[in-house]
């Protein structure tokens, strides 16, 4: 996997879409949980944004691996952006399970089971994805910190 894009360090470049795919596969999740009727419609949507979040977040990890072994980075930089790393490896587990719950739920409304079962089934679904939007953010702030204000 190449650390750079046209000289732009890859890990900014692939959290970017990792912040815009999780949020977006979490309220889908969310939004098929409340509104059964859009599960027809938009379910397999929302499936396939958070296997492509699930895709992405190991890429993000691994490149933001790479970005700080090449900047050498040392003092408070470094304990932040530990910390930013050590919350980033957690987004993982709550995307995973994000995605399967959101394809238990699928199979479960494709099999006709009756909409208080599936309900059950998405709620959990539906705390996955708040899990994950907010480990997100969480992460990303600690970036962000790193980066913006990494002395503060």
């Amino acid at each position: 996997m190449p650390d750079t894009v046209v000289g732009i360090p890859l890990h900014p470049l692939v959290v970017h879409a990792v912040v815009v795919l999780v949020p977006l596969a979490a309220l889908g999740t969310v939004l098929i949980t409340l509104v059964p009727r859009w599960r027809s419609a938009y379910g397999w949507l929302v499936v396939a944004a958070s296997a492509v979040s699930l895709a992405l977040v190991p890429v993000a990890t691994r490149a933001g691996g790479n970005l700080e072994d090449s900047l050498g980075l040392g003092g408070p930089v470094a304990a932040k952006v530990n910390e930013h790393q050590q919350m980033g490896e957690r987004v993982i587990w709550a995307v995973g399970a994000m995605l399967v719950l959101d394809l238990v739920v699928m199979m479960a409304h494709r099999s006709g089971r009756p909409s208080r079962q599936v309900s059950g089934i998405a709620a959990l679904a539906s705390v996955a994805a708040i899990t994950a939007l907010t480990l997100v953010v969480l992460t990303g702030h600690l970036g962000s910190e790193a980066v913006w204000n990494p002395t503060g």
